[in-house]
């Protein structure tokens, strides 16, 4: 089986050389950018599985290397993960809206980082447990094998977090799912700072579920359910 491929996206020579040694020793196939145009053209040339992308940079910036790997369907589902410094908070809301998976805080822990990129990796792999493999209900139509659904016919791209996010809500329809659960069953994580990414993952999900955004129901308080 041939090593999973990351692309690291970071201008900081230290910084890049630093991830490159330590995902490299974790077993992945690893290319690396000094900046964001190189990364936009190595995320064509190199079908990285997926993408850490630092969001400060020089020139073409990581919010618009985002924004355009996102817009472009040949590099929309790859998976991003945002390397921040502290106080962009702003930035990492920006960065999820656009698309991003996760977002990892510099200095980082390269032990932390590994397991946020293989949580991510495996939302891409086999699809939940309870999860039946086509789900249908009017115009929407989740394929969970094939990582694929359509609203109205037409097939709508989703992150691997935000594919997960609707595979879990809808796999417990009818039920509701406090942030924290969804925290420990989509991020499989709970740190500080993480129930604002839950919001902005539910509110992005549903700008894209279009007319059936309201089956996602909010429960004042406590988290999301939904609709049976």
């Amino acid at each position: 089986m041939s090593a999973q491929k990351i692309l690291v996206v970071e201008d900081h020579r230290d910084t890049r050389e630093l991830l490159k040694y330590n995902l490299t020793a974790a077993g992945f196939d690893v290319a690396a950018a000094e900046d964001g145009q190189l990364g936009l053209n190595l995320a064509h040339a190199f079908k990285p599985d997926i993408i850490l992308l630092d969001l400060m940079m020089p020139g073409t910036d990581g919010l618009e290397v985002c924004r355009q790997l996102k817009g472009d369907p040949g590099t929309a589902r790859i998976p991003v993960i945002m390397l921040t410094a502290k106080g962009e908070e702003v930035d990492k809301i920006v960065g999820l809206e656009l698309g991003a998976d996760d977002y990892v805080v510099k200095p980082f822990s390269p032990r932390e980082l590994v397991l946020r990129i293989k949580a991510i990796l495996r939302r891409y792999g086999a699809p939940e447990p309870n999860a039946p493999k086509l789900w249908e209900r009017e115009g929407l139509r989740i394929d969970f094998e094939a990582h694929q659904i359509t609203i109205d016919g037409e097939e709508t791209a989703l992150t691997a977090t935000e594919f997960k996010l609707l595979t879990v809500l809808v796999s417990g329809a009818g039920k509701v799912q406090t942030r924290d659960n969804l925290l420990d069953t989509v991020w499989d994580t709970h740190f500080e700072g993480y129930s604002r990414t839950v919001d902005t993952h539910v509110r992005r999900l549903r700008q894209k579920l279009g007319p059936y955004a309201p089956w996602i129901e909010t429960i004042r308080g406590v988290g999301y359910r939904f609709k049976a």
